[in-house]
């Protein structure tokens, strides 16, 4: 295999740019599902993105098994494996650091990289509890770097796209929302236990896995939910290798600051849904649909002003034109990309931020947006458990 030189990529984006590209060296704590996400959008970056807001270098990557540490940075690319986060943080070629790590690992190695000068993303949810994702938040803040809460379906173009007829006007004012994600990895009572169903180190079931998803999209798209009246439930509490005390499913009726109805709900145990996160939008000049199953579609029924023009239904919108978001790295329209792809636009946001010296928000997470979607999911576990309608309160730094 051979490879460009530095002075290769930095001379074809000046004659674009006119500005030398910089390298920015990566750590990367998690080698599994997430860890394997981010490395390949990063390993994309550079020729999807042209010219790229940095050359993102694979320096380390650590992870709790050695094996299988060591066979990810070679099966990935990266320089050297270690099993101590802390030996990413220590070293001077990283100013990147990535944690996809469990949830228990968060908050420790986000602050401690933040408060030695490295940019940082954290996986979502940014902290088990509204506490914990609250303490992250306030120290990173202090330190000034780049930081981004990773809510990768903000960076689905078509729901990108959906954002800018909510706020351009196009769709009206919002009456309401309506947000589910369904999965069935747990139909089966014999699935064994994992760290995803242990509270000490998840947090939370699917609220915290799946419900944060869409509750990040509510906020970003409709604003803040203020009260909340929930139902909580675990269907199977003993699994092979040891009890759950995590939830299967919840449900949520909402309200937004704005006026807004909305509810929510996800679940790991609904047969036949392999990664159905879905939402409708319904507003004073139409409705708007999305589902991930159909990522590059969306659904929309505007009201007419012209007779008949009501009786025309809905709509499917290929989100996939060359002045549609995010399209101008990608192929021509019709030429689908994929959920892998949405941490591409992320990460890309968010090296574009570092390179510019530029904003996270509004479009990308930050670690507020962390914190306050954690203050919801903690409504919607107090709720359910006092059986009562909660409001949701959000602190400031």
């Amino acid at each position: 295999m051979t490879t460009e030189s530095p002075s290769f990529f930095t001379q074809g984006a000046m004659k674009d740019d006119a500005r030398e590209i910089e390298t920015i060296g990566v750590g990367m704590l998690g080698y599994a599902f997430m860890g394997r996400a981010h490395t390949n959008a990063l390993k994309k970056i550079d020729y999807t993105y042209w010219p790229p807001p940095m050359h993102p270098k694979l320096v380390a990557i650590a992870g709790r098994n050695e094996g299988a540490v060591d066979e990810a940075a070679r099966r990935y690319g990266y320089v050297k494996s270690t099993t101590e986060w802390r030996d990413l943080i220590e070293d001077p070629a990283v100013g990147l650091f990535h944690n996809t790590g469990p949830n228990d690992q968060h908050a420790e190695a986000t602050i401690a990289a933040a408060q030695a000068g490295k940019h940082v993303v954290c996986e979502k949810p940014l902290g088990r509890t509204s506490d914990e994702a609250y303490k992250i938040w306030s120290a990173v803040d202090k330190t000034g770097v780049k930081a981004m809460t990773a809510f990768n379906y903000r960076f689905f173009p078509a729901i990108r796209l959906i954002k800018t007829l909510l706020d351009d006007g196009t769709l009206g004012e919002v009456r309401h929302f309506r947000g589910r994600y369904h999965q069935e990895w747990l139909v089966d009572p014999e699935s064994p236990t994992s760290w995803r169903l242990d509270k000490s180190l998840a947090g939370s079931g699917a609220l915290g896995d799946l419900g944060s998803h869409i509750i990040d999209l509510a906020r970003y798209l409709v604003g803040e939910p203020v009260t909340v009246s929930a139902n909580m439930k675990t269907f199977v509490e003993d699994r092979p290798g040891g009890h759950v005390d995590v939830d299967d499913a919840f449900d949520a009726i909402i309200t937004f600051d704005s006026g807004a109805l909305g509810t929510l709900e996800a679940t790991r145990v609904a047969p036949g849904r392999k990664n159905n996160m879905q939402f409708e939008i319904s507003t004073t000049k139409g409705t708007v649909i999305f589902n991930q199953e159909r990522m590059n579609e969306i659904e929309m029924h505007l009201i007419g002003s012209e007779p008949g023009e009501n009786a025309q239904g809905f709509r499917t919108v290929l989100v996939s034109e060359s002045h549609h978001p995010y399209w101008e790295h990608w192929w021509p329209h019709g030429h689908m990309i994929g959920w892998e792809d949405s941490f591409v636009h992320e990460l890309g946001h968010l090296l574009t931020a570092i390179a510019d010296d530029g904003p996270i928000g509004p479009h990308g997470a930050t670690m507020e947006d962390g914190y306050r979607c954690a203050e919801v999911c903690d409504a919607i576990a107090r709720s359910a458990t006092a059986g009562a309608r909660e409001t949701i309160e959000y602190r400031s730094l």
